[in-house]
């Protein structure tokens, strides 16, 4: 068989690493996962395990963080007193509805880094990941950024945004 799409469970170590990468060099679209914290973190993870810097450049066209926060219960989120009127923030404060925690559910808060030939080339002189983010910066949202739109849409709060992000 020559399948297009190649799905690796989880990438834990070298051996994985290196045959998902080989895979995605030979033309084929490889999907894992790898724990991370972000995007960028997945690049240095890899670098980490082993996996050459080249390779990785040439190899991988994108990464997609995500994380799940905790979803303010409809039927009993307040508006949070300090919060301005740009800044609309709700607060959980507990009901029946919600057992008595404010939320109900989970929401994603997601980020993905697209590798653009800057990025590429970061990742091939083995740039660390501050250096990593500081480029995707200007090219998408971080995961805190994303979990902000969700506080100003009244999903989420800024407490849950800030537990699961690093950019706080």
């Amino acid at each position: 068989q020559d399948p297009n799409v190649i799905m690796v469970g989880e990438i834990r170590d070298l051996e994985t690493a290196k045959v998902a990468v080989q895979a995605s060099l030979t033309g084929h679209l490889v999907f894992s996962t790898v724990h991370t914290n972000t995007a960028t973190g997945t690049i240095t993870r890899l670098q980490d395990m082993g996996v050459e810097p080249f390779l990785l450049s040439s190899g991988v066209v994108g990464v997609l963080a995500q994380r799940l926060v905790r979803r303010l219960c409809n039927d009993c989120k307040r508006p949070n007193p300090s919060s301005t009127e740009v800044d609309k923030a709700f607060t959980a404060v507990g009901c029946g509805s919600c057992q008595h925690t404010g939320y109900q559910g989970r929401v994603g808060l997601y980020e993905l880094l697209e590798v653009t030939e800057d990025i590429k080339k970061a990742i091939h002189d083995g740039c660390g990941e501050q250096q990593l983010q500081q480029l995707a910066r200007h090219q998408h949202a971080s995961l805190y950024q994303h979990g902000l739109q969700l506080v100003a849409q009244g999903i989420t709060s800024t407490d849950e945004v800030l537990r699961v992000s690093q950019d706080n």
